[in-house]
C-alpha cells in the first residue's frame, strides 16, 4: 500500500476519514500483533500505518477546530 498524501486525505469527507481512521487502527493492531509473534515481514509498515493515522487525526481536528472557530463568530 502506497503512501498517502495530506493532500489526497483532506479530499476525504469526514465520515470517510473516520472509517480510515477505523481501518488503519485495526491494521496497526495486526501489525503489532505480528510482531510480538515473530510473523512480520515488513516493520517499515508500522511506521507508515503510524504516520497515516496521524494525517488523518490532523484532518479530523483540523476540520473540528474550524467548525468551532466559525460557531463562536456566529
Amino acid at each position: 500500500m502506497a503512501q498517502t498524501k495530506i493532500t489526497e486525505v483532506r479530499e476525504l469527507s469526514s465520515e470517510e476519514l473516520r472509517g480510515r481512521l477505523r481501518d488503519l487502527k485495526q491494521e496497526s493492531l495486526n501489525l503489532r500483533l505480528q510482531q510480538a509473534t515473530g510473523q512480520l515481514e515488513n516493520s517499515a509498515r508500522l511506521k507508515l500505518v503510524r504516520r497515516e493515522v496521524a494525517r488523518v487525526l490532523t484532518v479530523l481536528n483540523e476540520r473540528k477546530r474550524q467548525a468551532a472557530a466559525e460557531e463562536a463568530t456566529n
